[in-house]
């Protein structure tokens, strides 16, 4: 029962409902062009705020700071570190997973904010660290949708 008092962690159990909503999600402006950047051309970009001298990734259209509208587009080369990471086992529905998979946060030299993606080509717990160096793999241009799963993952470099 959900509302049920828990006094330690073995008694949690999960609740699986539905909500019975339709809804359609845009990535709005900066996303498309973010996306479409990612889909067609094999590249990340940022958007840059001439007063506050950041730069977002993801881009926005608003800088968070002092409200300008973000014109500057830059390219974001490829390489990055992992902030931090997670490594998981299990899958969505609690099954065990045959390989495990890492999701780690991904920033970049001098941008704000960064990307949460997966980690590839390293073999969890030895070859994974925060602050280790990645790069950025997208997927063959047949294969890119124009979402964030166009990139492949990220591998250590």
């Amino acid at each position: 029962m959900p509302l049920e008092k828990v006094s330690h962690i073995d008694q949690t159990k999960p609740v699986r409902n539905e909500l019975p909503l339709w809804y359609l999600y845009t990535a709005g402006i900066a996303g498309e062009r973010f996306f479409r950047e990612i889909k067609d051309n094999g590249k990340l970009f940022g958007a840059k705020c001439q007063k506050c001298n950041l730069t977002y990734l993801p881009p926005s259209l608003f800088c968070e700071r002092c409200f300008s509208q973000l014109e500057d587009w830059l390219e974001i080369k490829g390489k990055g570190t992992v902030h931090t990471y997670t490594i998981s086992y299990i899958d969505l529905d609690g099954a065990r997973l045959e390989k495990p998979i890492i999701l780690a946060f991904v920033q970049f030299d001098g941008i704000h904010g960064g990307l949460v993606h997966l980690l590839g080509e390293a073999k969890p717990p030895a070859e994974v660290k925060i602050g280790m160096p990645v790069e950025v793999v997208f997927k063959s241009k047949a294969e890119r949708t124009g979402s964030i799963m166009d990139i492949k993952y990220f591998k250590p470099c």
